[in-house]
């Protein structure tokens, strides 16, 4: 007889970080593992996500600096740069956090833990969290998230201090962004291939002597793939 868990069907694929999501009951793609397995895969998310970053010499490059000509032309820079610099001010923004709490310890210690939470049981949890053989709704568990983060400030206090981090480290990600040119930087070859800086891929392929076919194993031997 088969096990009920290897008879049910298995649900929709959700997306990094849909456990926490708000919109009620999420869907997953895995049977229910346990609870320090989904801390586990929640670690190796955020580590994922986190090694995905720009090189910081590009994001520092020291002659890709300069005035922009208009306000639209600063709102633009900010919108494309927070899209390809986006992991790299996230560091940016939590290490000024960090750094506005380090003459509390005990604070930085509690409020490191709260964010710890949310970074494993929220934004990158993808599988359903059990806790004595049921199944936590993900609505739960976003509320007792919220219940810990209220807690974490009413007892700790210091939130003017951390609100001051948060705002300083955004603040230097939005110049950065306006002075950064983001000229050269494209998010894919696609985008580059259609400002002319390369070919397409179909150009590579059809190019003699690459020798290449338009798969995608083929197409990463160019150094090109995806």
């Amino acid at each position: 007889m088969q096990s009920p868990a290897a008879t049910q069907p298995k649900p929709a694929a959700p997306t990094p970080g849909g456990g926490g999501g708000g919109g009620g009951a999420a869907t997953y793609t895995t049977i229910p593992i346990s609870v320090s397995d989904v801390i586990s895969r929640s670690v190796h998310n955020f580590s994922a996500a986190i090694s995905r970053h720009r090189p910081w010499p590009e994001f520092l490059a020291a002659g890709s600096f300069d005035r922009p000509g208009s306000a639209s032309s600063a709102v633009a820079r900010i919108r494309k740069n927070a899209v390809y610099f986006r992991v790299n001010y996230a560091v940016v923004v939590g290490s000024c956090a960090l750094v506005s709490l380090l003459g509390a310890p005990f604070s930085l210690i509690v409020f490191a833990s709260v964010l710890a939470l949310w970074l494993i049981f929220h934004f990158f949890r993808e599988d359903p969290l059990m806790v004595s053989g049921h199944q936590l709704n993900d609505r739960l568990v976003l509320c007792a998230l919220v219940l810990v983060s209220l807690s974490a400030v009413w007892f700790v206090g210091r939130v003017e201090t951390l609100v001051i981090g948060v705002g300083a480290g955004s603040l230097l990600c939005g110049v950065h962004g306006a002075l950064r040119n983001p000229d050269g930087l494209f998010l894919d070859e696609e985008e580059a291939a259609s400002q002319g800086l390369i070919g397409s891929r179909a150009g590579f392929a059809a190019a003699p002597g690459f020798g290449y076919g338009t798969d995608r194993g083929n197409v990463a031997k160019t150094g090109l793939g995806d």
